[in-house]
């Protein structure tokens, strides 16, 4: 096997991370994984992931958790409303959809994967901040001040890895749109009229003012995001807002003309973040001559905005294409196999980058209707 004997580092324990290390782990792989953050209970914010048939869930079934996906996800139905608040579309999951594209929290979904790796394959409170060779090794160095040793190395650690410097010279790009992600806690109390405007679906509303997407089933919390370009410069407003509630009267002035259902839910918001949506060009070359084994996957390799739910289903593809190349026997060197599986994905990501980007264009027309997925 070509890892035999091989120390195999991941840097970042997000889902394509944590995968990546239980694909190689069941075949037998010496696999460790350093996370930033602090503990497996440092809560992760965000909305809910539904992984797809083809990529994301093949990922799992390889990887032997499907079925506890399943268990643990919530099929969701879709509701559209307008502006002020009416009904234009609801759909309930009828039984026979209940595997097609389920929604799991993030927090879940990491204890999920934590499970069932082995003890101790994750190193916490350790924050990457650089890599070099010594001695014919990878050295990882970590902002707490430790490193570690590795044979191979794989960039599992987002958009903004210092990993992607050893392999392409690709560059963040921001796509100028900006999204403003939610959090209302007991919703059922604090913002009743939402809550049943959702009605326990994942409700979608689209105005000139911007879009906003609302699910109430996220874990514990109602989760929202409210998505506009910005013309002014999506990271001037990003740094512009210095408190919760400096955003919550920027959402309440930029909505005022939207239902009181709609200025509910933003009173009722305890937390905000902003975040520019960001994409990687995957048409930059990748340097073929590397001084030890090294590749990323995930949102390091080609990170795209949400506007078709590919980001983490993608990853989880390069995962299970790129442990299946280390594991099979059908390569001579573990730089063919890393060669191999990164042509792959040059093909998919790209097609998944070019769709998002489509839709977010639509989706951000003056007249986009949330309908027309449903026509």
């Amino acid at each position: 096997m070509l890892l035999k004997d091989k120390k195999v580092t991941i840097i970042g324990a997000g889902p394509v991370g944590l995968t990546m290390a239980k694909l190689l782990q069941q075949n037998g792989v010496e696999v460790t994984v350093y996370e930033r953050d602090e503990n497996a209970q440092t809560r992760i914010s965000g909305g809910t992931l539904d992984l797809h048939k083809g990529s994301g869930q093949e990922a799992l079934k390889k990887a032997g958790l499907l079925d506890r996906y399943f268990d643990l996800a919530i099929p969701m139905g879709r509701t559209v409303a307008d502006r002020q608040g009416n009904i234009l579309f609801s759909k309930t999951i009828a039984p026979e959809e209940r595997y097609d594209n389920p929604e799991i929290n993030r927090n879940d979904l990491r204890l999920l994967l934590l499970n069932s790796l082995k003890k101790d394959t994750v190193v916490w409170d350790s924050k990457f901040t650089n890599l070099k060779v010594v001695n014919g090794k990878w050295l990882l160095e970590f902002e707490n001040e430790t490193s570690a040793i590795a044979d191979f190395v794989i960039g599992a650690n987002g958009g903004m890895s210092g990993a992607r410097e050893f392999i392409t010279a690709a560059k963040i790009e921001y796509t100028g749109t900006l999204m403003i992600q939610g959090e209302v806690l007991c919703p059922e109390t604090t913002c009743k009229k939402f809550s049943q405007l959702c009605n326990g679906t994942i409700l979608m509303t689209a105005g000139k003012e911007g879009l906003l997407v609302a699910n109430p089933k996220n874990g514990k919390v109602l989760s929202y995001n409210v998505i506009f370009k910005s013309p002014e410069g999506a990271v001037k407003i990003e740094k512009a807002f210095q408190s919760t509630d400096e955003i919550r009267k920027y959402l309440l002035t930029r909505f005022s003309e939207w239902d009181e259902s709609y200025k509910e839910l933003f009173q009722a918001s305890s937390s905000f973040i902003l975040w520019t949506t960001r994409k990687i060009a995957l048409d930059c070359d990748w340097k073929k001559d590397r001084p030890l084994p090294i590749t990323l996957i995930g949102d390091a390799a080609h990170i795209m905005p949400p506007f078709a739910g590919q980001g983490a289903n993608i990853g989880l593809l390069d995962a299970l294409i790129l442990s299946d190349n280390l594991t099979n026997g059908a390569f001579e060197t573990i730089e063919d196999a890393i060669s191999d599986y990164e042509q792959q994905m040059f093909v998919y990501a790209t097609q998944a980058q070019l769709e998002t980007a489509v839709n977010e264009i639509a989706m951000l027309s003056p007249d986009f209707s949330f309908l027309k997925f449903y026509e």
